[in-house]
């Protein structure tokens, strides 16, 4: 689905799951966005894979505004559809193999957005920046957080002819994406007419509509696959830290992206096991108020 084309059915159904009542295709206006990616940013910060598989699933039905300014007179689109993109060949300075996520998004063909739509079209509003919360900043050289006592490391600098940035760990939020003249990551943006998973296959494919609709729907069940693996990397993190690894957080998470389902899989057991060794299951009734910890403010962060 191009920019600005008219949307087909399979596009205004998924639409049509945000809105209080169907649109039609000549209502609305479909573009598509890289929100952000897994490259080192700007501010020397970046996303793994798997944290944008979890932001993909956070940014569905989230807003587009201006500048990130929350009011709703600058709400102007609102993401439908998401997917993790990896392009061939392209490897980021992390030596990961470069991947972005990608949000189908939607407006209204009203008098009031049509400025804003021919600026879209014309290639004037284009660069976005992603709002959104994590739990860590951990630091790429040493594993511990970021600005914390157990780390010396400034983002930024090289130690030793490494770099250090920060690894945004623990998705927690997404709260909106906003267009923006500089955003902290430079190829996030307004792709370009054709852009996506597969445009040489689907133009390949034009006309045999049976064909196009098993490529969807295996793109579809890629994206399943991979929100599964990463939900599965996060649970083996967790039993890990519970069973005592010996590794701090950020090591644990590098080594499990390396890891297939199978030896995810065998892992996670021997984690669980050895986990149900050190937290035996006790019974316990707790109440509202007993025991309680002061909530933790999630940490912003505009990408």
């Amino acid at each position: 689905m191009d920019a600005g084309q008219t949307a087909d059915q399979r596009e205004l159904e998924q639409v049509n799951r945000l809105s209080r009542r169907p649109l039609t295709a000549e209502e609305v206006y479909l573009f598509t966005v890289r929100l952000c990616d897994n490259e080192v940013d700007r501010d020397f910060e970046r996303f793994s894979r798997g944290e944008l598989e979890t932001l993909a699933e956070k940014f569905l039905g989230k807003s587009g505004i201006f500048d990130h300014q929350w009011s709703a007179r600058g709400q102007t689109a609102r993401i439908y559809r998401t997917e993790v993109v990896t392009e061939p060949g392209m490897v980021t300075r992390a030596g990961e193999p470069y991947c972005y996520l990608k949000g189908w998004a939607y407006m209204l063909r009203t008098p009031g957005n049509r400025d804003l739509i021919a600026e879209i079209e014309g290639g004037i509003k284009r660069e976005v920046s992603v709002g959104c919360a994590v739990e860590r900043v951990v630091c790429s050289l040493c594993g511990h957080d970021l600005g914390s006592q157990d780390c010396s490391h400034v983002r930024g600098r090289t130690y030793g002819g490494r770099l250090c940035w920060g690894e945004l760990t623990g998705v927690t939020d997404a709260y909106e994406w906003s267009f923006v003249a500089v955003p902290a990551q430079p190829r996030a943006g307004v792709l370009h007419k054709g852009a996506g998973a597969a445009p040489e296959l689907r133009k390949a494919l034009a006309g045999q509509e049976g064909n196009l609709l098993t490529l969807e729907q295996l793109e579809r069940e890629a994206g399943l696959g991979r929100r599964y693996l990463a939900e599965l990397r996060r649970e083996v993190a967790r039993l890990g830290g519970l069973a005592g690894a010996g590794l701090d957080i950020g090591t644990l998470k590098g080594i499990l992206e390396k890891l297939d389902e199978e030896e995810l899989l065998a892992l996670k057991e021997g984690y669980a096991a050895r986990a149900r060794e050190r937290f035996p299951a006790g019974v316990q009734l707790t109440y509202r108020g007993e025991g309680e910890q002061a909530p933790q403010q999630d940490g912003a962060f505009l990408i």
